[in-house]
């Protein structure tokens, strides 16, 4: 059994063991206590053991449950860069990183001396005389959330053709400006990468150069003039829930590339576009076995959606 839930509803506040045994997921107690006692239950990224039993969830904790962990594996392993870059999952093949706002994935050269996620795992790896690590894909500078990198060749090419075949399951959350409609529905567009300007351009089918880009959407929330979203992306083109929500005339709120005009008046305050990779599924290379994690909202968009929920 692996699986993952995010705690919210009546079950906040309620106790790890009880939260686990409920019916749809442990199914009993004693088989909680087995898992906790046995660390195969992680809270927050975090591996919780059955001192952990009486902790009481918070909206938003993600517990997951890893019946089949192997041994080999190492789990948790704490924060990368002062506490900011957390590892949420690494064995032997690859990390599972959330990475913070603001933070490249990957070095760049039109950015020339920015700090990059991997500029950070090769750091660690060489300290512990282990090889550099293998990009699988990226995610923009200023979109918080869930990547991979692989620790080898191989590993690297079996997560990326997933990749090609549209197989991982890659779910964002954004707050945007305006209500999406219908409430739910899908995004299919064709797109042309601007090299000089270092921008998405809507084109059609018929460009050679264009790239299909196809996400599925849903409102979670409304406020006043906003909603929260969550979509599904089928295809990773670089910005493209960015560039896809703007052309529908709902840019994500704090948006400086891929605006709507004309634009919301006044627009809200927001140092970064609000787009943050929630959840990411695969299969493990080694094994088959589906990975499946989740990264709850960082502070500065709960705060961005309480303050929205206030009015």
């Amino acid at each position: 059994m692996n699986a993952s839930w995010t705690v919210a509803g009546a079950e906040i506040g309620a106790r790890l063991d009880k939260f686990l045994a409920a019916p749809g997921r442990m199914g009993s107690r004693s088989r909680a206590v087995m898992a906790l006692e046995r660390s195969k239950v992680l809270v927050n990224g975090a591996d919780a053991t059955l001192r952990d039993a009486g902790r009481r969830l918070g909206a938003g904790d993600v517990v997951q449950v890893w019946m089949d962990r192997p041994g080999s594996a190492r789990r948790a392993l704490g924060t990368i860069e002062g506490g900011n870059l957390r590892i949420v999952y690494e064995d032997e093949s690859l990390l599972v990183l959330n990475k913070p706002a603001g933070l490249l994935a990957v070095p760049l050269e039109s950015r020339a001396g920015a700090q990059s996620v991997y500029d950070l795992i090769e750091e660690r790896l060489r300290s512990h005389g282990k090889r550099r690590p293998f990009v699988v894909h990226r995610i923009d500078r200023d979109t918080s959330g869930l990547v991979i990198f692989a620790r080898d060749a191989e590993t690297q090419q079996a997560l990326k053709e997933q990749f090609l075949r549209r197989e991982p399951e890659r779910i964002y959350r954004a707050v945007v400006y305006g209500q999406p409609r219908p409430d739910a529905g899908t995004w299919h567009d064709h797109l042309l990468w601007d090299e000089r300007a270092s921008i998405q351009k809507p084109s059609h089918a018929g460009e050679p150069r264009a790239r299909e880009a196809i996400c599925a959407y849903e409102v979670l929330e409304t406020f006043a003039r906003t909603s929260l979203i969550e979509v599904r992306l089928h295809t990773g083109k670089r910005n493209q829930i960015r560039i896809q929500a703007q052309l529908r005339g709902h840019s994500l709120v704090g948006e400086r590339r891929y605006v709507s005009e004309p634009g919301p008046s006044p627009s809200i305050d927001f140092p970064r576009q609000a787009l943050h990779a929630y959840r990411l599924s695969f299969d493990h290379p080694r094994d088959g076995r589906q990975m499946r994690f989740e990264a709850p909202l960082p502070r500065d968009v709960s705060d961005l959606l309480s303050w929205l929920r206030t009015g």
